[in-house]
């Protein structure tokens, strides 16, 4: 019997959020689907279901083939099994990642992404989207300072979006590890986006030719970044 193939998409920035002009991710997120008219699901729960957030996705993605629907956690809810098990992407906004995280857990969201996961559903976000599906994330959800958060695991390691977008960024992500504050992990530019198949990295992709994905470890006490090929699109 074969397995569906289980895919991540974390993307460090970018997208129609960020770059409404230049589609490259999202449509890179779309052709992961292996569907021609794919149904993909918003959800964007870290902006507390931001009406003009919603608003700029469909338009976004009336441009393509494909069957955009969106998910509110703050407004009468639908059954949520089966209206996400019935999509071929699931793609998280971004904003407040420890906010969404807890509103998750109160609707059990994190159990039926792992059964999304597992049927072969994409599971994409940019931002809070993208670090929630590794061990731990580089956040500034709490007043602003950046900080480890422990999410919901389906990746190993840690993340940190926007890496070059934040001028602190990197040197906090560096003293984390350093710290022992947040396990190694990956680093993801705005515009680029790591790509993961079986709970591994398959490839790093960019919608600009400047934009870059590091691996982060730890040697001797010492902070390692090491990049990585990223394949621009």
């Amino acid at each position: 019997m074969t397995h569906p193939i289980r895919q991540i998409i974390a993307l460090g920035g970018g997208g129609f959020s960020m770059e409404p002009d230049n589609p490259a991710l999202d449509c890179y997120v779309l052709e992961q689907a292996g569907n021609e008219r794919p149904k993909i699901c918003f959800l964007p729960t870290a902006s507390g279901d931001s009406d003009t957030y919603i608003a700029n996705f469909y338009t976004a993605f009336a441009r393509y083939e494909c069957r955009p629907s969106h998910l509110q956690l703050f407004r009468r809810t639908p059954d949520l099994e089966s209206l996400l098990l019935s999509q071929d992407i699931l793609y998280v906004g971004g904003g407040n990642t420890r906010s969404m995280l807890a509103v998750w857990r109160e609707w059990g969201l994190p159990a039926i992404f792992k059964n999304a996961l597992e049927a072969g559903i994409v599971l994409a976000g940019i931002s809070a989207g993208a670090i929630c599906w590794f061990e731990q994330g580089v956040t500034d959800s709490m007043g602003g300072r950046y900080s480890a958060l422990n999410c919901l695991g389906f990746l190993p390691g840690s993340c940190s979006p926007h890496y070059d977008g934040e001028a602190d960024r990197r040197p906090a992500y560096h003293q984390m590890i350093a710290q022992g504050q947040i396990q190694p992990g990956i680093a993801l530019d705005d515009g680029c986006a790591a790509h993961f198949t079986n709970g591994r990295l398959k490839q790093l992709v960019a919608s600009r030719p400047e934009a870059k994905g590091y691996r982060l470890a730890l040697d001797h006490g010492k902070v390692v970044e090491t990049p990585l090929v990223t394949l621009k699109i």
